[in-house]
């Protein structure tokens, strides 16, 4: 792990093994202590918003890496795990190599300069579809966005109901201890998959993702306004209860569909059209559709409160969409704290050699870096995965009764 802030000027900081004085005691590491201060500080803010990418679902399912090579991505036996960029080509080449070599010829993707990216080929191919004169043509590179579409949408499916998501049940735990007083935490996530909706049925945590509580479930942003007290027997005493956060699915959800009747969205798991804004250069456009577009609003709208806490976790910086508004955020709203973790971000050693890292070439990442560099202490860049940031957020209480309960019969369960 490295962090980057305005104190001391001193550049990225690594965090290094446990030291201990003459009396055996351990040292403070200094780099580690700045990683919890800076997330201290952004959970303490009144309106914590949190920013999720696909670096959050990468650990799910993975096998122990090799030591000889750490960036290998092996499942467990009998277990899936979230693809990356890579793996969606590899999965559309194999599922008709003879479509997907006419489509990367017909849309003219130039592999040497762009690479295995199925974000860029399904990118040119919606181009080449606009464009191409050829019906004969055109309905081949229609036919393979139609088969990579349905690839992205079976392998983002990779989540079962019995997959260990502790670290994202864990993670909750510590963003819905906040006092009932601050606004409810609002987590936005860039990913299709359903972790956050399984962690929270493990640690019994309310979800308010903008969906009824009738069957079927139906959307309506109204939902987002709304919050849950308890009421004892004397009708004019309540109280908020804990344990409730808010979801918004920036780009769609696996079980998000579209009554073909009713024109409303609804949840369900089995959706074999899903509404998801699928990776290509249009997200942009798209995103300001329904219901993305309520997504969108309530995200530029949480960045501008004050005092507000932006924690962002697993995402490249890579989609103009969201990029662009946190930017804007960090150069008008003066209260606030902005606290950005990937593992990508610092440059890292490989043999003699050093590999840069994403602040020194994506755009928005370099003005963040700039303003750091100059002083600016609202803002911290930790390199690091999500599982090595999760263990240091504050973890404001202990566990309470009711989850020590649960704990007991889920234990109970699986004695028996």
């Amino acid at each position: 792990m490295q962090v980057l802030t305005s104190r001391g000027g001193r550049g990225w900081r690594a965090v290094e093994e446990p030291k201990r004085d003459a009396n055996g005691r351990e040292i403070p590491d200094e780099a580690l202590s700045e990683i919890s201060r800076n997330l201290s500080d952004c959970f303490r803010c009144s309106n914590l918003v949190v920013l999720t990418g696909l670096g959050t679902s990468l650990h799910v399912n993975r096998a122990p890496a090799p030591l000889d090579n750490p960036l290998k991505r092996t499942p467990l036996e009998g277990k899936a795990i979230a693809p990356m960029m890579r793996d969606l080509w590899s999965a559309c080449k194999a599922m008709d190599a003879k479509k997907f070599e006419e489509a990367l010829k017909l849309a003219r993707y130039p592999v040497g300069d762009k690479g295995e990216n199925i974000e860029s080929l399904l990118s040119y191919c919606k181009l080449a579809e606009d464009f191409i004169d050829s019906a004969a043509e055109k309905a081949i590179v229609a036919s393979f966005i139609k088969v990579a579409e349905e690839v992205v949408r079976d392998q983002v499916r990779f989540l079962k109901v019995d997959d260990d998501v502790g670290l994202h049940a864990d993670f909750l735990r510590r963003l819905v201890r906040r006092s009932t007083r601050k606004l409810r935490t609002k987590v936005f996530t860039t990913n299709y998959d359903l972790c956050f909706e399984y962690a929270a049925r493990k640690g019994r945590y309310v979800v308010v993702d903008g969906f009824s509580h009738t069957t079927p479930q139906v959307f309506d942003s109204l939902y987002f306004t709304y919050d849950i007290v308890r009421r004892e027997s004397n009708p004019d005493s309540h109280d908020f209860i804990s344990n409730v956060f808010h979801l918004y699915k920036l780009h769609g959800s696996v079980d998000w569909t579209r009554n073909t009747d009713s024109g409303e969205i609804e949840k369900d798991p089995h959706a074999k059209t899903p509404l998801l804004i699928y990776p290509r250069n249009t997200k942009y456009e798209l995103s300001f559709e329904q219901p993305y577009l309520e997504m969108m609003s309530a995200f530029q709208a949480a960045l501008r409160q004050p005092d507000t806490g932006l924690l962002v976790l697993g995402f490249g910086f890579n989609d103009n969409h969201l990029a662009e508004p946190i930017l804007s955020a960090i150069n008008s709203n003066l209260h606030m704290k902005v606290v950005i973790c990937d593992p990508a971000l610092a440059p890292k050693s490989r043999g003699d050699a050093i590999e840069q890292g994403s602040e020194s070439w994506n755009p928005h990442l370099k003005k963040v870096k700039y303003l750091i560099d100059h002083g600016d202490a609202r803002l911290a860049m930790v390199s690091a995965t999500f599982e090595d940031v999760v263990p240091l957020m504050p973890d404001i209480a202990a566990e309470t009764d009711l989850e020590q309960h649960l704990e007991r019969i889920r234990m109970l369960r699986g004695a028996s």
